[in-house]
């Protein structure tokens, strides 16, 4: 265990051995320092802090801890238009012999996209062989999310045409796969024709991530005509969409506010014998109460429960959040009191809108005995809802 303290104005600029500040006589771990760093930088406002925690914590992108406290680490940097910080920091260490390989470096990359940088990106993969680092498809993949993380789709394709030639690096379906991503989310989804065709020549095939990403850029356009043929290309490749091609055809068609039609795909799925999971339900409850079906939402959400499949939090609240919008506090607070015996709270805004709506409906006995529920629950929002139940009718 350890306790994080909150860094001081007097601490000297490199003082590392005090910025983590652990309460015990003995150092911290390494997975102990990134968790003490992770905690520190989500709360701190001064870009020089944030870049000396992350100097005190020694990150790498080897454990997951770490690759999450860099990423938000660069995420409030690039929020203070810390731009050079971030330079500074990620090309300081390039020069850590424990880093100075392939991983840091594509992992640098993606940070650089990150915080739309991505000429630094682009430096950073050019300059490998200075370092003395061999390039494969490893750093290449890297750079191609990097534009996509950057939104510069145009670049992702420049780079995808050009620098496999240029650096001598053979893609893999994973360079295609990003490429393929890239084309979909910039609306160019007709483009993944001739990605496919290079993939042939190139003897390598496609998976279920190739045609899903495909299918769910075709959606987004609204072409049709074109999902069904890539329904057609993924069986020509011996590959039977799965559970994660429903999941995406459903969301996408929710996403178009055509749930009607993403009830009736479930309702094959299942007549064919497929089984949904409980993401299945999730994304089309979302989809049925953003079109103003809430009915059809509510016994949704009881079937997924009869036929065994647990709701996450995130449908607990989309339920809870609609059908006070639509006026049914009585049900919203059945599903917000089921939502908080699993220590699952909806925000604030949502709950006080279902507090005013049993009171608009004459059940202030159900509101304020839900005010007190939150406030021995969820201790941390007393002083809020103690000036709400202070405003209800007595």
């Amino acid at each position: 265990m350890f306790v994080v303290c909150r860094l001081r104005q007097a601490y000297p600029k490199r003082h590392y051995s005090t910025i983590l500040c652990p309460d015990s006589s003995k150092p911290l771990s390494s997975i102990e320092k990134s968790r003490a760093a992770l905690s520190l930088i989500k709360t701190e406002k001064n870009p020089e802090r944030i870049l000396e925690i992350c100097r005190a914590a020694s990150l790498t992108p080897l454990t997951h801890i770490d690759r999450v406290t860099f990423s938000h680490a660069i995420s409030k940097l690039s929020k203070f238009n810390h731009f050079e910080g971030i330079r500074q920091f990620l090309e300081e260490l390039k020069t850590r012999p424990d880093l100075r390989n392939e991983r840091y470096v594509s992992h640098a990359i993606v940070l650089y996209g990150q915080a739309d940088m991505l000429d630094h990106a682009i430096r950073s993969f050019k300059e490998m062989d200075q370092l003395g680092i061999r390039r494969s498809a490893k750093s290449l993949n890297a750079l191609l999310f990097a534009g996509i993380l950057a939104k510069n789709y145009k670049e992702v394709s420049r780079i995808y045409l050009e620098f496999p030639r240029m650096y001598e690096v053979e893609p893999n379906l994973d360079t295609y796969n990003t490429v393929i991503k890239a084309f979909c989310e910039s609306g160019s989804s007709s483009s993944v024709y001739s990605v496919l065709a290079e993939m042939d020549r190139k003897s390598v095939s496609p998976n279920a991530t190739t045609f899903n990403t495909w299918i769910a850029g075709f959606y987004k356009e609204e072409k049709f005509e074109e999902v069904g043929k890539v329904l057609d290309l993924m069986k020509k490749h011996g590959i039977k969409p799965g559970l994660n091609t429903y999941n995406i055809r459903i969301q996408s068609l929710c996403k178009l506010k055509r749930s009607s039609e993403a009830k009736a795909l479930l309702n094959g799925m299942i007549s064919m014998g497929r089984k949904p999971n409980s993401v299945t339900y999730s994304q089309l409850i979302h989809g049925l109460c953003r079109d103003g079906h809430f009915e059809e939402a509510k016994k949704l959400f009881e079937d997924m429960k009869k036929r065994g499949f647990k709701p996450d939090s995130n449908c607990y609240f989309t339920l809870v959040y609609f059908l006070c919008q639509c006026g049914d506090f009585e049900t919203a607070l059945l599903i917000a009191k089921e939502s908080m015996g699993k220590d699952w709270i909806p925000v604030f805004s949502t709950m006080k809108k279902l507090v005013n709506g049993l009171v608009s409906i004459s059940k202030v006995d159900e509101a304020k005995d839900l005010v007190k529920q939150i406030k021995e629950k969820f201790t941390g929002s007393s002083d809020k809802w103690n000036e709400i139940e202070a405003a209800l009718p007595q």
